[in-house]
């Protein structure tokens, strides 16, 4: 069965730093390109980091503006897993993150804004609350 499972989600307060890691099963993340998205309470989804390639580069991945310097995307090829790691949290980041999977065929940026049927596989979702 293709997959994907979130974790690392929870409450830290702003300034803090999370992880958030989404096991693959099913496929192999090493032939995919990689995302993660999310979406904040009567907000509209955003892609937050991708990396539209099976290698993450560092000059082809993309991030959301409000998040570059602070967050990063990667993956753990023997681990089939992929992350994300979240600095300096502000309320702002404050929402439902999720993990997808897709071909290696778009962009990273063009993954990043791709809509929700196109993209192959998605978690569940994990929230992520920024709050003193």
């Amino acid at each position: 069965q293709v997959q994907l499972v979130e974790s690392g989600g929870g409450l830290v307060q702003p300034g803090g730093s999370l992880r958030l890691s989404c096991a693959a099963s099913g496929f192999h993340l090493q032939d995919y390109g990689i995302a993660w998205f999310r979406q904040a309470p009567g907000k509209e989804r955003e892609g937050v980091a991708c990396s539209g390639s099976r290698e993450d580069r560092a000059g082809t991945l993309y991030y959301l503006d409000s998040v570059k310097g602070r967050f990063a995307i990667s993956r753990d090829i023997v681990k089939n897993t992929m992350y994300l790691d979240m600095t300096n949290l502000e309320a702002e980041d404050t929402a439902v993150y999720t993990c997808a999977a897709d071909l290696p065929i778009l962009t990273s940026q063009q993954l990043c804004g791709a809509p929700r049927d196109y993209v192959e596989v998605w978690g569940q979702g994990t929230l992520v609350t920024v709050s003193s």
